[in-house]
């Protein structure tokens, strides 16, 4: 850990006793927490539900959370049957979002009829278990991807689905970069480790340096986004606090990315934040989609031709390998025996086939390819990497569209889409309990409401146009297949 004490000890040029440090964290915690339920936000009780589920997807198990409170839980039993009380906890959590969702009286129709793509997605993984070798523990984490749609369509039913967004993100901010400089700081045995290769890391709250750089991204293109937001509002007190607020979590965000060393999740915020700041431009807008696929084929043209992923890793200190990744991504395909149809919804890193992999490294057993198409197409096979494909461009597309309908949400839709399909090429960005994923289907997912309500939208994200505000529907056709009635 030598290497990496220089940089933590100059925190802000603090350097306080560990139990203090832990009481002022929790303090300040307690106030952000405190200070988002003055503020009386037109969001609903359910929200907590995608609050906990994004929080654990980018921090740790429900199991390890005990065992650090000194409440020893058995964890995963194997790298194929997992936690079962972490099964079990993100069951309950996606099955009580069902059933907010049942009495909001959300259409399955309306869900399906704008989500084409997402739904084929799901079906072919599904249909993908029947030939996979290890079917129960594929269908089980089928069922566990199904809670990512489930807390998005929770965020997106909010009465205000932007301020629910905000709500959620900031949230997750309060747990994750707080407790995340508080370990690396203070709490080395906790937020502190080293990779396979036994080089030491900065993990924070997270699982590991790379998920940490995951979190930051996340926050990072959502904070920038309020930002811009914030900016533009009545000057007054609480556009001053807001600010300081937002000027605070970024530079805990940036510190954290710094010390995680994250190459991937750098660049991609960066990227993001660029074409947040380009579809600003009103000149821009008409022309986004020619533009992205310019800018699609110069990147394509310039990987073929000269390597550029590799110069940027070498530039970044990672060298032209982009740390071993490329000779990963070679030995992995030659166990691909189903290049068609994959061999399974996640179920390539399982049993032997994993061992057999592992046998070509000394000390480390992968599990992932780090590069997200390439873990679909071996799960999936060509069909399901053409379907991915199809969601992405289709995703573009509403997005697209969006930016004339409601210009602020869609900038953040495309900055985040940018940054989700950026970071798949170095990370298993589609994995089951990826927060990106999660974050994916937020933008993804499209939902229309039959009513429009007349509240108040939140003052962090007004415009000079008026916010359109989603309500539950009243009535209920026959021809209709709803997942539930009553209203929330």
């Amino acid at each position: 850990m030598n290497l990496v004490e220089p940089q933590i000890a100059s925190l802000f040029g603090l350097n306080l006793p560990s139990r203090l440090a832990l009481f002022l964290t929790l303090g300040l915690i307690v106030f952000l927490f405190r200070r988002d339920v003055r503020e009386k936000p037109n969001v609903s009780g359910a929200l907590w539900l995608p609050v906990l589920w994004l929080v654990l997807t980018c921090s740790r198990p429900v199991s390890e959370w005990l065992n650090i409170f000194g409440l020893p839980v058995s964890g995963a039993a194997s790298a194929e049957e997992g936690s079962a009380l972490d099964a079990c906890f993100y069951l309950v959590l996606a099955t009580v979002g069902f059933c907010v969702l049942c009495k909001r009286q959300v259409h399955l129709s309306e869900i399906v009829l704008n989500n084409g793509w997402i739904i084929a997605f799901f079906l072919y993984c599904f249909i993908s278990i029947a030939w996979s070798d290890f079917p129960f523990i594929s269908f089980k984490r089928w069922i566990k991807v199904l809670g990512h749609p489930i807390m998005a369509l929770i965020i997106l039913t909010e009465p205000d689905p932007k301020e629910a967004l905000v709500r959620l993100m900031k949230r997750c901010a309060y747990v994750v970069v707080p407790f995340s400089v508080l370990w690396i700081k203070y709490y080395p045995q906790l937020g502190r480790g080293y990779t396979e290769w036994g080089e030491a890391m900065n993990k924070g709250i997270a699982m590991g340096k790379n998920l940490l750089g995951a979190d930051c991204l996340i926050l990072g293109v959502f904070f920038f986004w309020h930002l811009l937001q914030t900016w533009r509002t009545e000057r007054n007190t609480q556009r001053r606090n807001e600010l300081r607020l937002i000027a605070g979590f970024l530079i805990g965000i940036l510190w954290l990315l710094r010390v995680a060393h994250s190459a991937t999740s750098t660049i991609c915020l960066f990227v993001a934040i660029l074409i947040v700041v380009f579809v600003g431009i009103r000149s821009t807008r008409n022309f986004i989609g020619t533009y992205m696929f310019a800018a699609l084929v110069l990147v394509a043209a310039a990987e073929l031709a000269f390597g550029i992923s590799g110069r940027l890793s070498e530039s970044l200190g990672r060298g032209s390998t982009l740390t071993g990744r490329t000779e990963l991504w070679a030995n992995v395909l030659k166990f691909q025996s189903n290049p068609i149809f994959g061999v399974g919804f996640e179920s390539f890193w399982l049993g032997e086939r994993r061992v057999r992999i592992g046998e070509l490294y000394k000390n480390w057993i992968p599990g992932g390819a780090h590069n997200g198409y390439l873990d679909i197409y071996l799960d999936l096979g060509l069909i399901g990497l053409s379907i991915l494909i199809g969601l992405l461009i289709a995703t573009f597309w509403k997005i697209r569209l969006e930016l004339f309908r409601n210009f602020e949400w869609g900038r953040y839709r495309l900055g985040s889409l940018a940054a989700v399909i950026l970071h798949a090429w170095t990370e298993r960005t589609f994995g089951t309990g990826g927060p990106l994923w999660f974050v994916f289907y937020i933008i993804a997912l499209d939902y229309s409401q039959t009513h429009l309500t007349t509240a108040q939208p939140s003052v962090w994200v007004a415009r000079s146009e008026e916010s359109r505000e989603f309500a539950m529907p009243k009535t209920n056709s026959n021809e209709e297949v709803v997942f539930g009635t009553g209203i929330d």
